[in-house]
């Protein structure tokens, strides 16, 4: 099934481009082009790889400047393209990307933070701690840290991981809220907490896939990699109690199973299915049960997917949801509903994706 995605995928493009992503900086991209990399690897597929090298080429001066780039805005979802950075460092030695790796930690050293030293998810969103922007910024922070022999990078991305998760948790549930509010000023958040309301399918997906990629690039003697095993642990167990039993999927807002209105959506599940079948082939997760992942893989591929003449097609995506902003998301079940229900979206494939090639390596290994 990976190899029949990421064909798609390469069949979707123009003149070496996916018209999807092509020109583009940004967090789609990014895990789009991370998605094919590693099916170039577990396929053993040049193709794919040809794919990532042209847009990156086409993306970075000679000088490390990023097109469609601005530091200044101290924007979370702009690190994480730049894991494909390191990819195309080792592979073609060019400093272009070094130095563009180097723009990027720059970022992170000056972003804006919480009184603890969260950092803030946007410039433009002030005090705002979101779930999505811990998997934008820690796994890249994690790689830069065991790349470059830097121990400090290690420990912010455990703070950032644990601040996040201590702030957003709910204790009834075990699950995350979407995102927290220091100063309590949003209109989206609970005004004694500081949590968003709800517990968004996807965010939920972006935190777990953050923790287990980050723990890839850890040293085994870091003092709180034990720690961030232990909540990643606890969390996986909330998700599997909030796993559909029927499907094995996963509802949009996984704090309202059932209610009217809410539905199974793809790129959550597919996420979180990902997160839990890689902490498994890792070690990272002790005890949870094998069936959750294999019953979700196969609600996936039952209740999303379907192929044709053009490939493989993944359905029941949300379009994407946010908190705030000038079109004001104001959190509230209704809102997380009203979003656009779309088809092949890259924030819902790429994970699939990713997904996919867990469970073939963990089919291999049995």
């Amino acid at each position: 099934m990976s190899a029949k995605i990421a064909d798609t995928l390469v069949s979707e493009c123009r003149d070496g481009n996916h018209p999807k992503i092509a020109g583009k900086w940004g967090y789609v991209a990014g895990m789009t082009l991370l998605a094919l990399e590693r099916a170039a690897v577990w396929n053993s597929e040049p193709r794919y790889n040809e794919l990532v090298l042209h847009h990156m080429d086409g993306l970075i001066d000679k000088d490390g400047t990023i097109s469609n780039y601005q530091l200044e805005d101290y924007n979370l979802d702009m690190i994480n393209e730049g894991k494909n950075l390191f990819f195309m460092w080792k592979r073609t030695g060019e400093e272009k990307y070094h130095q563009a790796i180097l723009r990027l930690v720059a970022q992170l050293k000056g972003q804006p933070r919480t009184s603890e030293g969260g950092f803030w998810h946007k410039k433009i969103y002030p005090f705002q701690m979101w779930l999505d922007g811990i998997y934008m910024s820690s796994p890249f922070l994690a790689e830069y840290g065991r790349v470059f022999d830097h121990p400090e990078s290690f420990d912010e991305v455990a703070r950032q991981i644990l601040l996040i998760e201590r702030k957003t948790r709910d204790p009834r549930t075990g699950l995350l809220h979407h995102a927290w509010d220091e100063s309590r000023e949003q209109r989206w958040c609970d005004k004694d907490t500081g949590q968003s309301f709800h517990v968004w399918g996807r965010a939920m997906g972006w935190y777990a896939m953050a923790v287990v990629d980050a723990l890839e690039h850890f040293p085994i003697d870091h003092p709180q990699r034990g720690q961030i095993m232990g909540i990643f642990e606890r969390m996986a167990y909330a998700i599997a109690h909030a796993q559909d039993q029927e499907s094995g999927l996963w509802y949009q807002v996984m704090d309202q199973n059932g209610r009217e209105g809410n539905y199974l959506e793809a790129s959550a599940s597919c996420m979180l299915t990902y997160a839990l079948a890689k902490g498994q082939r890792l070690h990272y997760l002790a005890e949870l049960d094998r069936k959750v992942v294999d019953l979700a893989y196969a609600g996936i591929l039952s209740h999303f997917v379907t192929e044709d003449e053009q490939g493989v097609h993944l359905h029941r995506i949300c379009h994407g949801a946010g908190l705030g902003g000038k079109k004001y998301r104001d959190g509230s079940y209704a809102y997380y509903i009203s979003e656009q229900i779309v088809s092949d979206a890259q924030m819902g494939v790429a994970p699939f994706l990713l997904a996919s090639i867990e469970m073939e390596m963990r089919g291999a290994e049995v």
